[in-house]
């Protein structure tokens, strides 16, 4: 039997960091090609619903801000399942017809097109307790929290985090 030396066994720090080095690379770059990806789709999301989302803003006074960077969050910036099915960019909850179309069964309200899913967003907002005290009001971090705190969503103080990120990351608070 041949006897190894103890150093022979023992691998060095070195050793051990190259393979988890190869290992990060790879992941680093699906991580940055996935956030160039994720930023451009915003970008090109803002670009076509910004119009849209103004107006509805003057009419309700809404912040233009709190539109796009809900629709952002919760429709995936245009490509989550139900704003592409169901035209719904708020996940507001409602009837729908795709159990009778496709077969599918969700809980998610069905819009004829985009715009009638933003006016119906505005139209809900109009109707919460907070909104007379806000509307008109610009600063999107208080229209974050009092729709967090109203039951928008689920999970309120993660959701009023990752809007009030998507609102700052993507410069919607500036005028265009």
């Amino acid at each position: 039997m041949k006897h190894q030396s103890i150093s022979a066994c023992v691998t060095s720090p070195e050793a051990t960091r190259r393979p988890l080095a190869r290992r990060i690379k790879p992941l680093l770059v699906f991580l940055l090609i996935f956030t160039v990806h994720s930023l451009f789709a915003q970008s090109k999301y803002i670009k076509k619903y910004r119009p849209l989302a103004d107006s509805l803003s003057c009419v309700y006074g809404v912040p233009t801000s709190i539109i796009l960077g809900v629709a952002i969050l919760e429709s995936g910036s245009g490509t989550s399942r139900n704003c592409k099915l169901l035209n719904n960019h708020f996940g507001i909850v409602g009837k729908n017809d795709l159990v009778k179309t496709k077969s599918i069964k969700t809980r998610y309200k069905q819009y004829k097109d985009s715009r009638a899913s933003y006016l119906d967003f505005c139209k809900l907002m109009a109707k919460k307790r907070f909104y007379k005290k806000l509307k008109h009001n610009p600063d999107y971090k208080l229209w974050a929290v009092e729709i967090s705190k109203s039951g928008y969503s689920e999970v309120p103080d993660y959701w009023k985090t990752k809007v009030m990120e998507t609102i700052k990351k993507n410069k919607l608070s500036q005028c265009p």
